[in-house]
């Protein structure tokens, strides 16, 4: 499968600054987490309508598939796998009791971050947070999702295409 467009701007751009293996290795742990300190609080804002019941980080969720679709259908379906047990997840530890919610929220939120730029130190390179904040924020779980794949050996030649990308836009950089 050829990544083209916008999808593909996107994957090389994220690729060129995610190539050290530490840094891989905190985002996916440390963007699931930052989700996580998002989704606790969102999981306490609840709406009912009939017999349906649905919370604010439901909402989140199918909001950033609806984007994530328009990018790739296979990967926008697999973070709507994974954000609905996230969600899931969120729920739980939100209803604990006293203010345990809140600082499990907190503590993923900002733990996520540290990690992320402890990850962008060790590859030396600016996190796109700093340049792009809501641009980082509404891509980084799109891209957890793909470095899933990429990881599992999947897609290949997508990753292929994307890293000879690189490596093009590095060379033109050069001369």
């Amino acid at each position: 499968m050829k990544a083209d467009g916008k999808l593909m701007d996107m994957l090389t751009g994220y690729a060129a600054s995610h190539q050290h293996p530490f840094n891989v290795f905190v985002h996916m742990l440390g963007i699931p987490t930052i989700m996580l300190g998002v989704l606790i609080p969102l999981s306490w804002v609840t709406v009912t309508i009939s017999d349906f019941s649905f919370s604010l980080g439901h909402v989140l969720i199918v909001a950033f598939f609806l984007f994530y679709i328009t990018l790739d259908v296979l990967f926008a379906v697999v973070f709507l796998i994974g954000g609905y047990f996230l969600e899931m997840l969120a729920a739980k530890l939100g209803a604990y009791p006293g203010n345990t919610g809140w600082i499990i929220a907190a503590v993923a939120f900002f733990g996520g971050y540290a990690a992320q730029f402890a990850g962008h130190a060790v590859e030396k390179s600016m996190p796109v947070l700093v340049k792009h904040p809501i641009q980082a924020n509404l891509a980084a779980p799109f891209f957890t999702v793909v470095e899933l794949f990429n990881i599992s050996g999947l897609r290949r030649d997508m990753f292929e295409q994307v890293q000879a990308q690189i490596e093009a836009n590095r060379q033109q950089d050069a001369s």
